[in-house]
């Protein structure tokens, strides 16, 4: 196809009415609507909608795909739970991301073009599952996206190289991280130098927790329970977020000195450089067992003709005889095995007196002969 476009959007905290789905209708008529999404493609024209708007009245998250390299993902979060502030700081120098206030809200906006796929055969379908969880992974107070949104300006060189990583480490990336690196096409080399460092400070025991739980006023405990009880969104996140404030300083863990954006391009090119080696190494091997796979079919091919004597020189005079491609190529190949013997064995004369003879006397048949010339 020379144009595709793929939209994805998903709600999360609250499903879709059935006046929401009439509305969402009227946008499209091919789209599938369900009571918590609206997908659709397009092989021509293109989506009447505006993402954004949709984002702000209905859902949670959305994905565009086209076949040309563009990439678009939104995330809508509660403002009341995100510092707004801090994830600005790790947007400052970041082209490809935006955060926009709506209403209760806020969007992270984030797009790349020219985004290149190993997979030409993507239709975007897949994607947004893979990388739903980054939205909760965020709310529970997770920032390694956003450290990976500021990653790209340190791909394009944006970042100076003084400039101290806005977190002390990403590692271990979870599977909706390593799916965001490779739907945006990040450098995987600057994801890996940046992952080798694990992320401090997040883990809180459920010990740790059971305590600050039961020391949180009934009021409190009962407030949430309640929150449980009618189905509100992210209490699950509000509680890790209440617990970790209350624990304080007994979650930090001791300060590890931050990296410079200098610091991680040199050690991306580093392991750029290792992994091209090993991929060389690897090659290199494959090329060797090939070789050596090929040569003990060759080794026992010859044996077999040496062990038939005469007989291979009469089948050669056969093959010829059938005045067919294929009897011509098989009689080329069986010569080139014998003349292969007879090197082996110092009777090389005694072959190329016995070739010169059947050239003689099929010099006619034009295709053998050429066949002969080819086979040297």
């Amino acid at each position: 196809m020379s144009e595709y476009q793929y939209y994805e959007f998903q709600a999360i905290d609250r499903p879709l009415s059935e006046a929401d789905r009439r509305a969402l209708r009227d946008l499209s008529t091919r789209a599938r609507i369900t009571a918590t999404s609206f997908t659709n493609s397009y092989e021509w024209g293109d989506f009447k909608g505006d993402p954004a708007k949709l984002m702000e009245r209905w859902f949670d998250l959305h994905l565009y795909v086209a076949n040309w390299g563009s990439r678009r993902m939104m995330i809508r979060l509660p403002a009341r739970m995100i510092d707004r502030h801090l994830l600005e700081a790790f947007l400052r120098e970041v082209n490809c991301a935006e955060l926009k206030v709506a209403g209760e809200n806020l969007i992270l906006d984030i797009g790349r073009d020219e985004v290149e796929s190993e997979d030409w055969d993507d239709d975007g379908s897949g994607w947004l599952a893979a990388l739903t969880p980054l939205r909760a992974e965020v709310l529970a107070g997770d920032l390694r996206l956003f450290y990976l949104l500021w990653l790209t300006a340190v791909e394009a060189d944006i970042v100076a190289a003084d400039e101290l990583e806005p977190m002390p480490g990403i590692g271990p990336m979870t599977t909706g991280l390593e799916a965001f690196t490779e739907f945006f096409g990040i450098d995987p080399d600057l994801v890996d130098a940046a992952a080798e460092r694990s992320v401090v400070g997040s883990a809180i025991s459920a010990d740790a927790a059971r305590s600050v739980i039961a020391a949180m006023p009934d009021r409190e405990k009962t407030g949430l329970l309640v929150q449980l009880f009618e189905g509100a969104p992210h209490v699950t996140a509000e509680l890790r977020a209440e617990v970790r404030k209350r624990l304080g300083p007994e979650t930090v863990a001791p300060p590890v000195a931050a990296r410079t954006a200098g610091e991680l391009r040199a050690r991306a090119r580093a392991i750029r450089l290792a992994r091209e080696r090993a991929d060389a190494d690897k090659a290199a091997a494959e090329r060797k067992r090939q070789a050596e796979e090929a040569e003990k079919v060759r080794r026992a091919r010859l044996d077999a003709v040496a062990r038939r004597g005469e007989s291979g020189w009469r089948e050669v005079e056969s093959e010829i005889e059938r005045r067919n491609p294929g009897g011509y190529d098989k009689a080329a190949s069986l010569l080139f095995d014998l003349k292969a013997i007879a090197e082996e064995s110092g009777t090389i004369e005694d072959f190329l007196r016995r070739l010169r003879t059947i050239r003689e006397r099929h010099v006619r048949k034009e295709r053998f002969i050429e066949r002969l010339a080819a086979l040297g």
